[in-house]
């Protein structure tokens, strides 16, 4: 018996939803709208429509890799963030919309700090999500993109290119700050920003199965506490800051305080805790004296 559209998305939530799937309506219209490429908008001219058996056994595969825990983000390619599309892969986490009060908060602290022009570090930029909004948001900037994983930034590179920044956005491939620290010269930035691994270790494997079995560990692993990244960072950047410039750091929800303590023994100054759409923590922001 044939089944229009509208039911056979009616079955494919079910199944999300049996299998513990927290946005299970929307993510089956979502694969439906991927496999068709027709838009949302238009999806309920589809609804009456009959789907061909191969076009259904297609939708299905979709939903059954939907359903056993692989994010709709990696089986789409793509995820939305700060009004820009980004390319996603296995190789580097998908870009939260947590993360965009992490952009407004170092848009702001730039601006403040007359750097719209300047030189900017995404530190352990994964995709690029961070760096490339920046490059989009301060034309007259310049932007490098920084990370230990080739592959991750291969996908950043590429986003670059997706978002038509690829002039004004370098890349450098190494440990934090290695790239940037040659014998005699240390890189130096106006603006520093990061979204590090934060997750103590012992928490990672606690997280949904979606993150530990699709998503990259070492982009969570943050030690024993989920501070040993910040503590390389409140150590090192200020040798590739310059005066007055800006540091922003993603950070936990919980980790505002030990940040916070951890930049102002280096020296930062006006050191503030900003916090994203949820009310929660989200990142840190400090400045380099002038002297």
């Amino acid at each position: 018996m044939s089944l229009s559209v509208k039911e056979i998305i009616s079955l494919a939530e079910k199944q999300l939803a049996d299998s513990g799937v927290e946005n299970a309506g929307g993510d089956a219209k979502s694969l439906y709208c991927y496999m068709t490429a027709i838009s949302e908008s238009k999806m309920i001219l589809e609804y009456q429509n009959v789907l061909q058996d191969l076009l259904c056994d297609r939708y299905f595969e979709l939903i059954d890799r939907r359903s056993s825990g692989e994010p709709l983000q990696y089986i789409v390619g793509n995820v939305s963030f700060m009004g820009y599309k980004f390319n996603v892969t296995p190789d580097v986490l998908i870009p939260r919309q947590d993360t965009e009060s992490v952009v407004e908060s170092a848009l702001a602290a730039i601006k403040a700090s007359g750097a719209e022009k300047g030189d900017i570090l995404d530190l352990c930029c994964g995709s690029g999500a961070i760096g490339i909004s920046l490059a989009g948001l301060l034309p007259g900037s310049s932007v490098t993109c920084s990370d230990i994983s080739e592959k991750a930034l291969a996908v950043a590179r590429s986003n670059a290119e997706l978002n038509e920044v690829n002039k004004k956005v370098s890349f450098s491939q190494g440990d934090m700050f290695a790239p940037f620290t040659g014998k005699f010269k240390k890189r130096k930035f106006d603006c520093i920003v990061s979204n590090p691994p934060y997750i103590p270790s012992d928490k990672v494997l606690t997280l949904q199965r979606e993150i530990t079995e699709h998503e990259p560990l070492l982009a969570l692993d943050g030690g024993e506490d989920g501070l040993d990244f910040y503590r390389c960072i409140a150590e090192h950047a200020p040798e590739h800051l310059r005066k007055k410039a800006v540091l922003v750091l993603e950070i936990g929800d919980d980790q505002a305080d030990e940040v916070g303590r951890l930049l102002a023994g280096k020296g930062f100054e006006n050191i503030n805790v900003h916090r994203d759409l949820a009310g929660r923590n989200r990142c840190v922001t400090g400045r380099l004296p002038a002297r």
